[in-house]
């Protein structure tokens, strides 16, 4: 029966492998919006925070085993699998940022993550995926007076775009009663890509504007590792401790660096003389390490309360290309839990659906002026299950939303009129869970 388990596993896994392909092209085609942060270090960091159960709670959820969702956040609860279960996300977010003296609003959605778990035996679980890494995205435009003279200016334009994301094979197991283990092999990949454009504007000048154009793509390729554990106590009668852990190694994200410079028409975009390669070069970027813990505290029935800490070590953080501020280590602190009124209830659809809960503090490893940053955030979510459910096939929608802000418009130059950058931000994930029981064993009547 095993063998059989075994088989249908890998035939589901190459299924998904393709979907993974198409996820993975559409998600690196466009980010959430413009964010200047993204254009430090590898760009908008996802710090293994989940998916649509985990963000409705504020991103916690570490020492949760959950049988519905795919438990991909931490490795060893992976063996509470208890169907095969897939699981898509669809991620929308609308920002403003501002810094003192202007702002700007912008918008989009993509494809969040794929996940395909399936239990393999009474104590053993495996899942593979596809998720996101890190996002880049972000435009500006600086204009700057030409030193020593009046009558000419420079029009600065910055452009990132592009994404990090690993597809990854993670395993649980029952190593005794109260204690799981797992482990997480991922491949990462991405590529991204970043414009900076020059244009000398001559006052009075009826000349066309030509651009000086420099642009530099890089593609990344690489593999990641992830261990953790969970530990599961009883308290009393109707009372469950979970206490887990996830360390996630730092490695050398390897990558291929290519520069060109070329000129351009400013108005039309056309193309005057021919891009030139400037170099052509092999390097990496040093991914930290993460830690996180978590504990959790259900009545394995019908609600959960969360607390999970993570501290990552970005003061080792290096470039490919050696250039940036330096970042600092953070620390993230999250709360929160999920309450399912009654999930066996026949007459009343609403006390069967699942209502989540979250707040969220995070350090960011930017510190101009040596002040350090913040991202605040409230979360709050729902699981829906479809009123067509039964022991053998089921389907969940899951809806969550996060409202938040990070950094701040403090003034850092005030001769430059320069200043920090606040993004307020409302995100939205939609999740599709379908739970399924497979290899059942068939009985001669």
């Amino acid at each position: 029966m095993l063998k059989n388990k075994v088989m249908g596993c890998k035939g589901a896994s190459l299924a998904l492998a393709g979907m993974m392909v198409l996820g993975a092209a559409g998600a690196q085609a466009q980010g959430l919006g413009n964010s200047p942060y993204s254009r430090i270090g590898l760009g908008d960091f996802n710090a293994n925070t989940g998916g649509v159960r985990q963000m409705g709670m504020g991103g916690v959820g570490l020492a949760a085993p959950n049988n519905v969702n795919v438990n991909e956040l931490n490795p060893a609860l992976l063996y509470y699998t208890g169907r095969t279960t897939f699981e898509a996300g669809f991620n929308g977010q609308y920002k403003t940022v501002k810094n003192a003296t202007a702002s700007n609003r912008s918008g989009n959605g993509n494809l969040g993550y794929l996940a395909l778990s399936v239990p393999l035996s009474t104590k053993w679980g495996a899942a593979v995926g596809l998720k996101p890494l890190s996002t880049v995205d972000y435009e500006s435009n600086i204009l700057q007076d030409v030193t020593g003279t009046s009558a000419a200016t420079v029009l600065k334009q910055y452009k990132g775009t592009g994404a990090i994301s690993e597809a990854y094979l993670g395993q649980g197991f029952r190593i005794t009663k109260a204690l799981t283990l797992g482990f997480t092999a991922s491949y990462v990949f991405g590529t991204v890509d970043e414009t900076t454009g020059t244009t000398v504007i001559i006052n009075n000048s009826m000349a066309a504007l030509e651009r000086s154009v420099e642009r530099q793509h890089v593609r990344y390729s690489d593999f990641g590792f992830r261990a953790g554990a969970h530990y599961r106590q009883k308290l009393g009668k109707a009372l469950n401790m979970n206490l887990g852990g996830v360390y996630s190694f730092g490695y050398n994200l390897n990558g291929q660096q290519t520069n060109t410079q070329e000129r351009e028409d400013a108005t039309s975009g056309a193309q005057l003389i021919p891009a030139t390669t400037l170099s052509n070069t092999r390097g990496s970027s040093y991914v930290p390490a993460l830690t996180q813990v978590g504990v959790s505290f259900d009545n394995d029935k019908n609600w959960s309360l969360n607390l999970d800490v993570a501290q990552q070590q970005w003061s080792k953080f290096r470039s490919i290309n050696a250039t940036g501020p330096a970042l600092a280590n953070t620390l993230r602190f999250g709360l929160g839990g999920e309450f399912t009124p009654d999930p066996g209830s026949v007459e009343h659809y609403f006390q069967r659906v699942s209502y989540r809960g979250g707040i969220n503090l995070a350090q960011m490893p930017y510190q101009p002026s040596g002040k350090t940053l913040y991202d605040r955030s409230v979360s709050w979510g729902f699981g829906f299950p479809l009123p067509t459910a039964t022991a053998l096939d089921a389907t969940t929608i899951s809806l969550a939303f996060t409202y938040g802000m990070r950094g701040n418009t403090d003034v850092l130059n005030s001769t430059l009129g320069t200043s920090n950058v606040q993004e307020s931000y409302i995100r939205g994930q939609l999740g599709i869970t379908l739970n399924n029981r497979w290899f059942i064993k068939r009985r001669l009547q």
